[in-house]
């Protein structure tokens, strides 16, 4: 056996001097990209926008905005969920969105809490968590109803349904977080 030549190791674009992308470009044309990376981004994008407008100054009660950006987080990862062909990758899909945008609401609540504070927890921080909970209760409820809505063949249906679910228990984690 002889070792290849030189040449057939390296790839063709490369030889020729043009390096082509191995995704491909036109993938972020498609409705459905978007509608994936806004529901992913909804929660997170939420919170930004209630801590940039109106930082929330105490943590001892719930407000308005902490339900919304936990229905925000459970809404968009039921939104990725109702993309997606099939029940397991329904299930997942939904999980996994909700799971990334709660972790992200959490990084954007300490980013923009401003100081440090040793014994109690920022009010951004403590607002953030709670609607990242709510958010990811809310996700994992919409993705065990994803499932049964998966071979809808209207995308409103398989959105709707999980995300009333997803939403319901959104509310009830975030009152149930702060005592009420």
């Amino acid at each position: 056996m002889t070792p290849p030549p030189d040449d057939e190791l390296i790839p063709v674009s490369v030889r020729l001097g043009v390096v082509v992308p191995p995704e491909d470009p036109e993938d972020w044309t498609r409705p459905l990209t978007w509608m994936v990376a806004g529901g992913m981004l909804a929660g997170p994008l939420a919170a930004f926008a209630w801590f940039l407008v109106a930082a929330p100054r105490a943590s001892d009660a719930v407000l308005p905005g902490t339900w919304l950006v936990a229905v925000a987080v459970a809404g968009g990862a039921a939104a990725v969920g109702a993309t997606q062909i099939g029940r397991l990758r329904s299930f997942t899909g939904t999980l996994g969105a909700g799971l990334f945008a709660a972790v992200a609401t959490v990084s954007i609540g300490l980013v923009m809490a401003g100081e440090r504070q040793v014994e109690v927890a920022s009010p951004t921080l403590a607002h953030g968590l709670a609607a990242a909970i709510g958010g990811a209760v809310g996700a994992f409820a919409a993705s065990l109803m994803a499932p049964r809505f998966a071979s809808a063949t209207s995308r409103l249906r398989r959105l709707v349904v999980p995300g009333l679910f997803g939403a319901v228990a959104a509310v009830a984690t975030v009152s149930a977080l702060f005592g009420g």
